[in-house]
């Protein structure tokens, strides 16, 4: 099976660790490649996983969701994938360090995967990126807030005021919509998770909407605002703006290591 590890590389640790683990895969059978940053550290030639040709049977990821995040989005197609918890709580992280080497060095083909659905999101009518987490659309200027109007599937749904706007997945629920009092929300149902940041009517709130539906979100005689997808990408949305956002044809893909949902959030939010 061909893995590849992908790793933090502004921290000793997980760098130590993605080598001994690609030695301890090797030497189960497994053929082992490197992602360009940590393939440096190590002294190997790497491999770009925005590369149309990349291809491998799974991705390893050594660090925290941010990690993870980063790694799905720069595949230009979806590969299963499994996080090694390198960071501090790791929702998206299914494995931690002192038991990865013994789970993947017996792995074989065919994987068991769970699929996590994905969002795309349009910008005045152009496609600007996906999200597996969230869509966060926030004030530019601190302390200000913005006017929102929601469609769904073309008919109005709501009007208020607040300082941003989650528009999240079943994956996200576990991370900024759930801070912001969203619910959580098993990632085995698909649905768009609506989370209001601070709205000014107390009757604004979270809404979970069936993944079939399209959903506009309209900034409407608003303050600047910008909108950042998964916590990486960020864009300049002016005062005003319309942003389209649907359901994504490609899910990504996780490793299934058989692991209780549920159980792993109890263990996590008692790390918080």
């Amino acid at each position: 099976m061909k893995i590849c590890i992908v790793s933090r590389v502004d921290f000793r640790e997980p760098i130590e660790t993605a080598q001994s683990l690609g030695w301890m895969l090797v030497d189960a059978g497994h053929e082992v490649v490197y992602e360009d940053s940590i393939a440096s550290e190590l002294g190997y030639t790497g491999v770009s996983l925005s590369n149309v040709s990349f291809s491998a049977d799974l991705i390893v990821v050594l660090g925290g969701d941010g990690s993870v995040l980063r790694a799905v989005r720069m595949l230009t197609r979806q590969i299963p994938i499994v996080g090694v918890n390198q960071g501090r709580v790791g929702f998206l992280t299914d494995l931690e360090r002192e038991h990865a080497g013994e789970i993947l060095a017996g792995l074989s083909l065919p994987l068991s995967v769970e699929p996590r659905m994905r969002i795309t999101i349009e910008y005045d009518g152009e496609p600007i990126g996906s999200a597996l987490n969230e869509a966060v659309i926030v004030t530019s200027r601190p302390a200000k807030m913005l006017q929102f109007e929601t469609f769904i599937n073309g008919r109005k749904s709501a009007e208020f005021r607040a300082d941003g706007l989650i528009v999240g997945t079943p994956t996200g629920s576990t991370a900024y919509a759930m801070s912001a009092g969203g619910p959580i929300v098993d990632p085995l149902i698909e649905a768009f998770v609506l989370v209001p940041l601070a709205p000014f009517m107390l009757s604004s709130r979270p809404h979970l909407i069936s993944s079939s539906s399209e959903i506009e979100v309209r900034l409407v005689s608003s303050k600047p605002a910008q909108l950042v997808l998964d916590g990486q990408m960020q864009y300049d949305l002016g005062e005003e703006a319309s942003l389209v956002v649907r359901k994504s044809p490609e899910p990504a893909l996780f490793l299934d290591v058989g692991r209780s949902f549920f159980e792993k959030v109890e263990q996590k939010l008692r790390l918080l």
